[in-house]
């Protein structure tokens, strides 16, 4: 343990160790002096045992402050003890930064989000993930019309990206069953819709499921209602579900005009609201764009605080186009279509993939009708909106995803230089933010 690693500031177990010195100082004072001088008169010796009850009371709160301090890192999943775990200051440090980290507001939902979810908390505590409730199929459709609960299964994704947990644990929470009635249905769900069934609301029992698996930050549900989520075609037709509009698209071969969501006056979670009005950043995406991102600004309360937070508004644009929803959109589409929905400017900045995929899987997504997608970097500027590049693709197992810490580098890189910049009392967060960066950048090298 290096003693220069304890003058660093934001430690607050080093004030706690300088009170239990005073305290023992003033004791051994105490002490030596009556040692020398047993003669004294009654108000000497009151001085003395002053002096001794002050001693002791200060080694007490010292001792007490500095276990409540480290105690409440563990109890809160800041701080990870194990035997081979760092050095105890130096991940006091670490967390205590990660929890005055940027402010992150993320809007949207499928696999998407919980990738870009994954990238980021290394870089912050303070994130908090906004998701749709407008799923019907699959499982969580399935949970949704038996038991009457909100559809689980985006934001069982997005607990587990940003939980701290064993792999035994995440494997077990996504594990969906084989055979039987239980087919195809997540273990996760399953556990979620359990923890709704012993709490008031849905909201409460997402808040357990991720103080039990020690998620960083939080994970809200858009909103409480039961919502639906409803398109218009441009051949005029009305499909409804959030599952059937992109199959009913390619069906009819009518692209969706719009989407719009019942009841219409859903209401927001509070904590959603105030969680955007504070945040440095907000960011939709990435995800599918009708039925993911899209469907939370249709809560008016989500697009209005938006609107008017002094956060970076930033959008992340899918790879590739998405069959029935996004077919031969350029970027600058995307954007025009979360105009349409959530209002004009309501997105500042674009992050656009640069990289290039080979032939192969091109040929082999153009079968499933989708390519990557194009950007007009002037048309997007006629937009109001700024570009930022980056090659994020990350192939798995044959499937085009965003590469989680490429995305995450390059929004807090992003964040960093277009606000944390500017805010000399996030200044120290700044240069932490840099340090971060490299760490990450040195050890994919």
């Amino acid at each position: 343990m290096k003693f220069i690693e304890w003058l660093r500031p934001g430690i607050k177990v080093k004030r706690w160790i300088l009170v239990g010195v005073l305290g023992i100082l003033l004791i051994l004072f105490g002490v030596n002096d009556f040692a020398q001088h047993l003669l004294y008169n009654i108000t000497y010796k009151l001085f003395w045992i002053f002096l001794n009850i002050v001693g002791v009371f200060l080694i007490y709160i010292s001792v007490t402050q500095s276990m409540n301090s480290i105690i409440a890192l563990i109890n809160k999943g800041y701080l990870n003890v194990s035997l081979n775990s760092k050095k105890l200051e130096s991940l006091i440090y670490e967390k205590r930064l990660l929890v005055k980290g940027p402010k992150i507001v993320a809007i949207g939902g499928g696999t998407g989000l919980s990738t870009m979810l994954r990238g980021l908390k290394y870089y912050t505590s303070n994130i908090t993930a906004v998701v749709t409730v407008g799923d019907d199929g699959g499982g969580s459709g399935d949970l949704r019309e038996d038991l009457g609960i909100l559809p689980p299964g985006d934001i069982r994704n997005c607990i587990l990206a940003l939980a701290d947990t064993e792999p035994l644990m995440e494997e077990l929470l996504q594990y969906r069953f084989q055979d039987g009635k239980l087919k195809n249905q997540s273990f996760g769900n399953l556990f979620l819709a359990a923890m709704d069934g012993i709490s008031q609301n849905f909201e409460e029992a997402v808040r357990k499921m991720g103080s039990v698996l020690a998620v960083t930050g939080k994970v809200l549900p858009v909103t409480l209602d039961n919502m639906v989520l409803k398109a218009k075609l441009k051949n005029g037709e009305i499909v409804v579900g959030e599952s059937n509009i992109p199959k009913q698209a390619l069906a009819q071969k009518s692209p969706i005009e719009k989407v719009f969501i019942e009841p219409q006056d859903a209401k927001a979670l509070k904590d959603a609201v105030n969680a955007i009005k504070e945040a440095d950043a907000v960011i939709l995406g990435p995800g599918s764009l009708y039925t993911s991102v899209i469907p939370n600004l249709l809560v008016k309360e989500i697009s209005t605080a938006v609107h008017k937070t002094d956060a970076l508004k930033i959008y992340v644009s899918n790879i590739m186009t998405q069959p029935g929803e996004t077919d031969d959109f350029a970027v600058e589409d995307h954007i025009k279509a979360i105009f349409k929905h959530g209002g004009n400017g309501i997105v500042d900045y674009v992050m656009v993939n640069s990289g290039e995929i080979d032939d192969e899987l091109k040929l082999k997504y153009k079968e499933q009708v989708s390519n990557l997608v194009e950007i007009d970097k002037q048309k997007v500027k006629s937009l109001n909106v700024e570009v930022i590049e980056g090659d994020f693709i990350k192939v798995n197992h044959g499937l085009i995803r965003h590469d989680s810490e490429k995305l995450a580098a390059i929004i807090i890189e992003t964040i960093m230089n277009k606000k944390l910049l500017y805010d000399r009392k996030k200044i120290i967060e700044y240069f932490y933010l840099s340090e971060r960066i490299k760490d990450k950048k040195n050890n994919r090298e």
